[in-house]
């Protein structure tokens, strides 16, 4: 059974899902390690997408929920 994921849970990026998708193609596909190495966390939810923040200096980015799990 998937884990339910909501505001305040620590997420991890699947780079298969992020690879090839519509959001990747709209934008560099070069995507920083951190995305995939690291966890975040939801910090706003809208509809199919998540607001996610890294611990890293950069901004926080908007991806769809299927392209997240729930970290360990």
């Amino acid at each position: 059974m998937m884990a339910v994921i909501k505001k305040g849970s620590l997420v991890k990026v699947v780079k298969e899902k992020l690879e090839g998708s519509s959001e990747s193609k709209a934008s560099d596909a070069r995507f920083p390690s951190y995305l995939f190495e690291s966890k975040g966390q939801i910090v706003e939810l809208n509809d199919d997408y998540a607001l996610v923040q890294f611990y890293v200096p950069t901004p926080n980015v908007w991806l769809r929920l299927d392209q997240l799990e729930e970290a360990k």
